[in-house]
Parts: structure tokens; sequence; C-alpha cells
């Protein structure tokens, strides 16, 4: 891009120098012109150049031109040198806000990553796989989460989503996260936990503010599911394929949840995906949602994360740019 913006400034100077010599318009007062085209499209450095071109050239044209010779000359020159500096300033304040915008890309990333650290790869008799996709180039920090722990009464999953993104977000979802390590290992039950977890997101969120979560227990043979507001998971066994969707829909956290849980069974080799809304409400260019159910079998891949790999990859195709919500994705597998 930096290269286009000096070959950009360039063509221009040209374009008005051929102009001014074949007497269409006298243009050495907008010389200048091309290093403000440039200073929009490269750094401070190129754009300098491209003025100091300018302005030599419009000197150039002055000298070997009789007709544009004079006082009128002079103030175009020194009008073409202002517009040239004028260029170069604005190059530098852009710059400056882009350095600043990277930095804040990589803070934003730093704490995102220090939110989400990675799972493990296996917890008692579970292999798990992750994935985080972020809604925007700029790395926003958003408000998806996810954690494990190990607790006395099997291997407990929270996937959730706090509303809004920025710092905000952030803040709620590393309370949540807190909690959830807390009140897993102390609480008899999933369901107890949620209730823990809406109590904290109450304290800390406003009326209007809320965090959808499903919150599992894998034991030895069954797992169970306390869904607060949040997309059902799916359970992969053999070749069927089943939505744990809650008896009953609960509230999301902070707003009053108490779910009613869900049993199910958890053979050897089953599969659990859990994830956030960012990816079954993701549109095509037709504003079609994602079709996960077309893309279960991607997710019986042998590698975990070569499944998951797959599901990002096809998602990816169907919006055709980048995603409009962030995206947060557990698989678990049961490998006694």
């Amino acid at each position: 891009m930096r290269d286009r913006g000096l070959q950009a400034g360039f063509a221009v100077l040209a374009l008005f120098v051929g102009a001014d010599l074949r007497r269409e318009l006298l243009l050495t007062a907008t010389y200048s012109a091309s290093a403000i085209v440039a200073s929009m499209l490269t750094n401070a450095r190129r754009t300098a150049a491209v003025a100091l071109a300018s302005v030599v050239v419009a000197i150039v044209v002055g000298y070997v031109d009789d007709e544009t010779a004079g006082t009128e000359w002079l103030l175009r020159a020194w009008l073409g040198a202002a517009l040239g500096i004028l260029a170069v300033v604005s190059a530098v304040v852009r710059d400056r806000r882009e350095e600043r915008l990277r930095r804040m890309t990589v803070i934003a990333a730093t704490a995102q990553q220090a939110l989400l650290s990675s799972l493990p790869s296996r917890m008692l008799d579970v292999d798990l796989a992750s994935r985080y996709v972020s809604a925007t180039a700029a790395a926003q920090v958003g408000g998806d989460l996810y954690e494990v722990a190990q607790t006395p009464y099997g291997v407990r999953l929270i996937v959730g989503d706090v509303k809004g993104k920025g710092i905000e977000a952030a803040q709620v979802a590393a309370s949540v996260l807190s909690a959830f390590r807390h009140a897993a290992a102390a609480e008899p039950d999933v369901g107890a936990v949620a209730r823990a977890l809406d109590a904290t997101v109450a304290q800390l969120a406003s009326d209007e503010d809320f965090v959808t979560a499903v919150i599992v227990e894998l034991g030895a043979d069954q797992l169970t599911v306390a869904s607060a507001g949040h997309p059902a998971p799916l359970l992969l066994v053999g070749r069927s394929v089943t939505e744990l969707d809650p008896p009953e829909h609960a509230l999301p956290l902070g707003l009053g949840a108490d779910p009613v849980l869900l049993t199910h069974d958890w053979p050897p080799g089953a599969r659990l995906l859990l994830y956030t809304d960012g990816l079954v409400e993701a549109r095509d260019r037709r504003g079609r949602f994602f079709p996960l159910d077309d893309h279960v079998d991607g997710l019986r891949d042998p590698s975990l994360d070569l499944s998951l790999d797959h599901l990002v990859d096809q998602l990816v195709l169907h919006v055709g740019a980048h995603v409009d919500d962030d995206l947060a994705l557990v698989l678990a597998e049961h490998r006694p």
C-alpha cells in the first residue's frame, strides 16, 4: 500500500505537469496536490519525497517558461510549497494515529489471550480443544468466554457470551471466569454453579446487562447441562447428533438465572460441541444463517483441533469476509 501511494503521487504530478506544458491549464500551484494524494496512501517520508519533487518541478517549469515567470509564478511556487508541507504534516498525523491503533490492537489481543488461556488438551478422561475468533481485524476485546475445571464431581465446562464488547465486557467476563473456578469446585451441581454466577453478574452489571452461558458437567457415563439463555450444545455419538436443548429455557446470568438441568448419556467416543451465538448467527451476503447441521460431519475428524479448524474455515467461507461477532468454540471428547 505504501509503494502504491508513492506511485500514485508521482502519477498525479506527471498528469499535472503534462497538462501544464500543453497549455491546457496553468497548474503550477497545484503540483503539490500530488503530495496530498500520497499523504492519504503512504507514510510521511514518501509523502515528503513527492512534495519535494512537486516543488522542484514547479520551480523548473517556471524557470524555463517565460510566460509563467515573475511575481505571479513565485506566489504559485510558494503556494505549492505550503501545500506540500501540509501534506507531510497530514501524513505524520496519520502515521502516529495508525501506530497508536497498532499498539491498542496488540494490547487488546494480549488481554484477550490472558482472559482466554488455552484449555488443556486432556483433563481426567476428557480430551479438549478450543478456538476463539475475533470479530474485527483490530482484534477488539470481546465478551466471549470459556473455561474448564477439574472438580470432585467430574470435569466442568463453561462457555458464555457477555452482552456488549470492549473493556467493560472483558471485565465482566473475567469476573465470571473467576467465579466459575471457585463455584465449580464448591457447588454440588451445575445448577448451583449457574445460580452462583448469576449472583456475581447481578452485582457487576447494570439492569440491562447480562451473560448467556452454558455449564456442563462431564461425569463417568453421564453429562449434565445447565443453560442460561445460551445456544444448546451438540452431542455427537456415532452418526447421531443430538441438540441438548433444556426442557425449560432459563434467563441469562444476571437476570435471575435458575436453569432446569438436563441429563444425557455420555458414552465413550462421544463428542460435545459448545459454542457462542457468533457461530449460528453468522450470516452470508444473502442474510442466510450459518448452517451448522450441514457441517457436523467435519467435527468427527480424529483430531479435535482439526475438527474445530474445519468448522472455522467453513464459517469464514460462509460469511465471505470477516465474522460480525466474536466466536468461542469448545469441543470435548469422552476418552476413558
